[in-house]
């Protein structure tokens, strides 16, 4: 290969060897030696694993990725003398040959070629001079080589120092093609395309451009892979992946990127939208982006277990997304390659252990999300409700009278009566219980034993006029669940309540519970023969007082002597564990009888008038006029707006967003070990390695949103990098470096750094707006090159890094099916809203359980929505997004791959909702497609891929029509195999 390159006024000729390599390493040994460019890699490949930044790993304590060290003397010997390398131990160690000596040893993964060895000679005659890595270093601004767009000046600049040319300008129905599928995601109307080829303005692409950012789809385009990089999906991964409430946040991520928010503030509201001093229902949305974690619901799981998942789950997150570093390789101890430590993995996690979320189990239903309509219609409920309330609690004086009649009444009411507790009644048989007694009359039961008994018998004395007894069961934050039962979900199950004069039970006529479990009503506790493994239980109200009123058939005439039974059969573990009995006395209601009158209005009653304050008088009128029949109708017309308020509430969406509330403690995890709480605490940080690090300090603990301030501060030399890399992608087809994950060591160094640099610098400079850099870049005649290319420099630059040429691919999954759907006019682009279930292959479910399930396919419009609102389940993606390469979402995606297997062919030919739109097509085609079969196919062609067919192609199709004997069956045979081309599917 015979290489031209321009040095000022002379023309450099160089005769390199071809390799099937990028073309940049040819060049790379031509005069200067890059530590960077060429020998980093070298290091990083073969010898930084034993002589870099990880101490544990480190041999004989030298570091070949630090200056300071590969220069030091030891025992005589220096691994690098400068300008000497017959004096460099690193220059005899790789090539000797003694197995013992030579370095990598023979047993290595890596081994160094003839060519790296002589790379490390020249750059030692140098001087072995370092650079830091290039992606830790704050991007600096050079001028632009030329005048012009500055994408074109530096892409041209480097052609020409390397020899090579840039092809023509695509043909104007391609290139709106290609604009179309890139800010869109979706094809343009033939008819689009006619226009745009006719219109000769000096404008008429700069306009297309313009237009199509203004397009409401240009944010769903842009949000596709912005949701790969964050792992959203509909479900929450481990376990049973059952379903969660975060649609809203892609709402919110399409909305962001149509509006054109910054992308500084786009990243600080999701981050920490919720502690913004403006916080508001978007931003709050927006915080979602921490939740998109994944989570169990496994009853066996173990809290700190999933509380260290979730803080990796984040750091990862965090490290893909903004900074392309690969910090989960910091999790259970220091980085191997890049300068990150365990302490910084886990420093910067701590900045998520504000938020509130279960660590095991389900997830809150989340906020509600309100729209515009929303807001005005619970704006007119709550005046309505508001007016109505109003008017319940406004003067009534033509009630004032019989008010005061109810009040004189009830002064008497329900009243709790002196009692005294004798003391536990010794029964035989029941050994093993005890009750202890306190002064205020609460009982703690504790059993002894075992199995502990659970009859429990009470001689109480009960005062003249005792109607009932009340049982309260208290919670305690000692008990399991805070009680009020000794059971691990707080419940208890009463399986009798009786009471004993002498040898004879009294009576109770009736029994009532302020709460009561299904199917375990208080009833059964009184009628207990009934059923002994029933009895009144409170499960669903854990953590929660609930009463029980026992009532007398009779009244006591005088105090007697009583011993009251508390039975619990049905399991130990399932006994009371702390509870009070009291004695009570109630006169029969006055105004409604089936009503029981709160303990706070009966102490009010028995109050003089004139004695009560005025929030006890206003209590005491409310609950009267609750009761009183003159009201019922008001209080009816209440309740009505209360249920339609209620019922409108249940169809806002909910999401779940970030909480702040007080800190969990994060400490650093040896090995990755949960259960190793031996770790240094680790208040939040961000990695020290990199510029304008902060941190904590135990006065001022560091919060989300000072982490987001951090990412996109002009000194973070990473974020706006990582970005404009990515949209390099989108646009180029491969990164400026292609390693868009990670930009740490390992990673590639960009070919054309300048040119990164400068974009990156670009991006904050015009306030990180992402429209004017996506712009930018699809302005420039590098982007509207032709991306047909002779086999000459295919062979010098097979994967298009210098940018002579556009580059193809197939479109990525989501766009695929939209594609399909849109040629054959099925598509419906709604934008927004919940996730929809177009055809799924029946059984594709069928493994899983907690609760099992089965995809239940739209019958409506929503099965033809855009494929980027397709359910997406974390363990089943849809399979057709499968075949075509859709990540999972279980972890950050930052780079699909692209892969040509039979399975897509096959989806493409036989998926229902392919043949659906095959079968659509047709129609399309014997409707729209004039009258011969050659015009019709002629027609479908153009619609699919943006010309019309050659004569063979043509001839093929006939061919195909009349082999399935023409008509609709043939036609759709036809429409199959044009949704099937390669180039229908291809972005050119």
């Amino acid at each position: 290969l015979v290489i031209r390159a321009r040095r000022g006024d002379h023309v450099i000729v160089k005769r390199l060897l071809l390799l099937p390599t990028l073309i940049t390493p040819l060049f790379a040994a031509a005069e200067r030696v890059e530590f960077n460019r060429d020998i980093r890699p070298i290091l990083a490949d073969a010898c930084i694993r034993c002589h870099g930044f990880d101490k544990a790993e480190r041999k004989a304590d030298l570091r070949l990725d630090v200056r300071e060290s590969a220069l030091e003397e030891r025992d005589g010997v220096r691994a690098i003398v400068p300008g000497k390398p017959e004096e460099s131990a690193l220059w005899t160690r790789i090539n000797s040959k003694d197995e013992d000596e030579v370095m990598p040893p023979p047993k290595a993964a890596h081994q160094l070629t003839e060519r790296s060895r002589q790379l490390l000679k020249k750059w030692i005659e140098q001087g072995a001079e370092y650079q830091a890595h290039f992606a830790y270093i704050p991007p600096v601004k050079s001028a632009a080589p030329r005048p012009g767009n500055p994408v074109d000046a530096f892409v041209r600049t480097r052609q020409a120092a390397l020899g090579l040319p840039h092809a023509p300008e695509a043909e104007r129905g391609t290139l709106m093609r290609r604009l179309t599928f890139d800010l869109l995601g979706l094809p343009p109307k033939p008819e689009d395309v006619d226009a745009f080829v006719k219109d000769s303005s000096p404008a008429a692409y700069e306009n297309l451009v313009d237009r199509l950012l203004a397009s409401p789809h240009f944010g769903e385009r842009m949000a596709m892979w912005w949701l790969d990089l964050v792992r959203f999906a509909d479900t929450i991964g481990y376990h049973s992946d059952n379903p969660r409430n975060v649609w809203p946040y892609r709402d919110y991520v399409i909305r962001a990127f149509n509006e054109n928010k910054r992308f500084d503030r786009f990243t600080t509201e999701q981050i920490a939208g919720d502690l913004l001093p403006d916080a508001s229902q978007e931003t709050r949305v927006a915080s979602a982006y921490n939740r998109l974690i994944l989570s169990t619901e496994e009853g066996g799981a173990q809290p700190k277990q999933y509380e260290a998942k979730y803080l990796v789950d984040r750091v990862k997150s965090i490290g893909t997304t903004w900074l392309a570093q690969t910090l989960m390789c910091a999790e259970c101890h220091d980085h191997k390659f890049d300068p990150v430590t365990a302490k910084d993995f886990y420093a910067l996690g701590s900045f998520f252990t504000d938020i509130a979320e279960p660590s095991v189990g389900k997830q809150e239903p989340g906020m509600m999300v309100f729209s515009a309509d929303d807001e005005a219609r619970m704006a007119a409920f709550t005046k309505a409700l508001s007016e109505l309330q109003a008017a319940l609690d406004g003067p009534m004086p033509e009630l004032d009278g019989k008010q005061a009649a109810w009040e004189k009444e009830n002064a008497n009411g329900q009243a709790d009566l002196p009692w005294t507790i004798i003391r536990p009644s010794a029964v035989a048989g029941e050994k093993g219980s005890a009750i202890l007694l306190r002064e205020d009359n609460t009982m703690k039961v504790e059993t002894v034993g075992n199995p502990p008994e659970d009859i429990y018998r009470l001689t109480v004395q009960l005062p003249a006029g005792t109607t009932g007894l009340k049982l309260e069961a208290l919670p305690s934050a000692s008990l399991p669940g805070s009680g009020p039962g000794r059971s691990g979900n707080g419940n208890f199950v009463l399986t009798e309540f009786s009471v004993e004069v002498g040898k004879k039970a009294l009576k109770l006529s009736t029994a009532t519970a302020t709460f009561e479990q299904t199917g375990y009503p208080i009833k059964d506790a009184i009628d207990h023969k009934t059923d002994p493994k029933k009895g009144w239980g409170v499960m669903g109200n854990p953590g929660k007082e609930a009463s029980a009123y026992f009532e007398f058939a009779e009244t006591t005439k005088a105090a007697t002597e009583a011993v009251v039974i508390i039975n619990q059969t049905h399991g130990t573990q399932h006994t009371l564990g702390k509870f009070r009995i009291s004695a009570t006395s109630a006169p029969k209601p006055v105004v409604a009888p089936n009503s029981k009158t709160p303990p706070e209005i009966l102490a009010v009653l028995k109050m003089a008038p004139e004695k009560r304050n005025p929030e006890q008088t206003k209590k005491l009128t409310a609950h009267f006029r609750n009761l009183a029949p003159e009201l019922a109708l008001l209080r009816d017309s209440i309740a009505k707006a209360a249920k339609e308020r209620t019922e409108y509430e249940k169809k806002i969406p909910l999401v779940i967003v970030s909480n702040n509330k007080a800190s969990r403690t994060a400490r650093v995890l040896p090995r990755g070990d949960w259960q190793n709480e031996t770790g240094e605490v680790m208040l939040p940080a961000t990695p020290r390695f990199l510029p304008a690090a902060v941190t904590s300090t135990p006065e001022k603990k560091l919060t989300r949103l000072d982490l987001a301030k951090w990412l996109v501060n002009r000194e973070n030399p990473l974020t706006a990098r990582v970005f404009m890399n990515r949209l390099w992608k989108q646009f180029y087809g491969t990164g400026l470096s292609k390693t868009l994950e990670d930009m740490g060591t390992q990673s590639e160094l960009p070919p054309n750094q300048p040119l990164l640099d400068w974009l990156a610098v670009e991006f904050m400079d015009r306030g990180w707006d992402v429209k004017a850099m996506v712009r930018l870049l699809v302005t420039s005649e590098t982007y509207r090159q032709t991306s047909s290319t002779s086999k000459d420099l295919a062979a010098r630059d097979p994967q298009n890094r210098e940018l002579a040429r556009q580059s193809r691919w197939r479109l990525d999954a989501e766009f695929v099916r939209d594609n399909a759907l849109t040629i054959s006019g099925l598509i419906v682009n709604k934008i927004g809203g919940p996730s929809v279930k177009p055809f799924q292959p029946a059984g594709y479910w069928e493994n899983l359980n907690f609760p099992t399930r089965e995809w239940e396919t739209d019958k409506n419009e929503n099965k033809w929505r855009r494929g980027l609102y397709t359910w997406w389940q974390r363990s089943y993606v849809h399979p057709a997004m499968l075949a075509f390469d859709a990540p999972t979402r279980e972890e950050c995606s930052a780079d699909r791959v692209r892969s040509n297997i039979p399975q897509q062919a096959l989806a493409l030919l036989n998926d229902p909702q392919f043949v659906e739109a095959a079968t659509a097509l047709a129609a399309r085609m014997q409707k729209e497609g004039g009258s011969s079969a050659e015009s019709r196919i002629a027609w479908a062609w153009n619609q699919a891929t943006g010309r019309g067919p050659r004569p063979e192609e043509t001839k093929l199709l006939v061919e195909l029509l009349q082999k399935q004997q023409d008509g609709p069956a043939g036609y759709a045979s036809v429409a199959r195999a044009i949704l099937n081309l390669h180039e229908t599917i291809t972005r050119f």
